[in-house]
């Protein structure tokens, strides 16, 4: 499937979740090539996105945040380390549920050297930042949701921070 049938998929996904997303020119000095976000609008540019994962990992960072705080947002979402792994977790739910191949977000040139890791992990069952999309309300634990009859964790309850 070439980069731009990813592309489509997600943004069509994350416009149907209620995520704003618009499609734009950016500059190069942009903190992720190809990727903004301003007043919690995820801004793209397609021509400049190295890496279409890269789209869905700075939605995790809008979608974990409350809607209050997300339209405040400008440039980078990333600093707080909790809000970055519920962003990954949360970005590998969108993966899985796109039902796209896990190496579109967990691409060689992302997380800081640690994509084999993460791969490794969660291909294992062994989730990062899933108790922050649980204490937000967004999805369950495996465990926990297997015993009420529920679907666990990559399924998501809902894909939006209230």
């Amino acid at each position: 499937m070439p980069h731009s049938d990813f592309l489509d998929r997600m943004v069509d996904f994350l416009k149907a979740i209620g995520l704003p997303v618009q499609e734009r020119k950016l500059p190069d000095t942009v903190f992720l090539p190809g990727v903004s976000i301003e007043r919690g609008v995820l801004i793209f540019d397609a021509e400049k996105l190295r890496y279409p994962g890269d789209l869905l990992h700075e939605a995790g960072h809008l979608a974990v945040i409350p809607k209050a705080e997300r339209v405040m947002l400008t440039e980078n979402a990333g600093g707080d380390g909790g809000l970055e792994m519920a962003a990954i977790a949360w970005s590998y739910a969108a993966i899985v549920h796109l039902n796209l191949p896990v190496e579109i977000l967990f691409h060689q040139n992302g997380y800081k050297g640690e994509t084999d890791t993460l791969r490794e992990n969660f291909a294992n069952g062994r989730y990062i930042g899933v108790p922050i999309l649980e204490w937000r309300g967004m999805t369950n634990y495996q465990q926990r949701a297997t015993s009420m009859g529920e679907a666990g964790y990559p399924v998501m309850k809902k894909w939006l921070c209230d």
